[in-house]
């Protein structure tokens, strides 16, 4: 089977991660760049990523993840992940939300084809919604009106994911 298919078909989402066994920068920087290469409308490329690998920053991050998911205090909706790739992209651009969830699959598949264990976590549009979220964005220099798209949360799993669940029944009609 052809490797690509076969990343497509094996990788999972991790939900618990080392947070004590860091990730090699040269390969978040090819998940990155993979990223950088999704398809997207019109070639506008309206998306962006942040690299977030600071303790405090990702730290302040999970926080305002847990309390806008309405979780007990403590809970790290970040699964312990050591880096965090945040996916933002142009508000007024009219393909943002396909255009960064095409970064996103970007990124995982190349992380689970490098090795790396990966999560998509929701609630970054509404984090950057926030006062505190668009200050975050203004410390950091991202300049213009971005909405938030996911959190790609990476590390070395806890635990090895398990198979994945029988397709449904009805996925796929055809009109032959």
């Amino acid at each position: 089977m052809n490797e690509v298919i076969q990343a497509m078909l094996t990788r999972r989402s991790v939900h618990g991660f080392r947070p004590d066994v860091p990730v090699d920068q040269k390969l978040v920087d090819q998940i990155i760049q993979a990223g950088t290469y999704a398809a997207n409308g019109r070639g506008h490329q309206s998306a962006i990523i942040i690299e977030i690998t600071n303790k405090a920053l990702r730290d302040r991050l999970s926080e305002l993840n847990r309390q806008i998911g309405g979780w007990e205090e403590g809970f790290d909706p970040f699964y312990g992940a050591p880096v965090v790739l945040l996916v933002m992209a142009e508000k007024d651009w009219p393909t943002r939300v396909y255009d960064g969830s095409l970064v996103m699959g970007n990124l995982m598949l190349a992380a689970h084809a490098l090795g790396v264990g990966s999560c998509w976590i929701h609630r970054a549009k509404e984090t950057f919604e926030l006062d505190e979220g668009k200050q975050i964005l203004s410390d950091l220099g991202v300049q213009g009106e971005y909405e938030g798209i996911g959190y790609c949360v990476l590390g070395a799993p806890a635990k090895e994911p398990g198979p994945a669940a029988p397709r449904k029944e009805h996925f796929v009609y055809y009109a032959r």
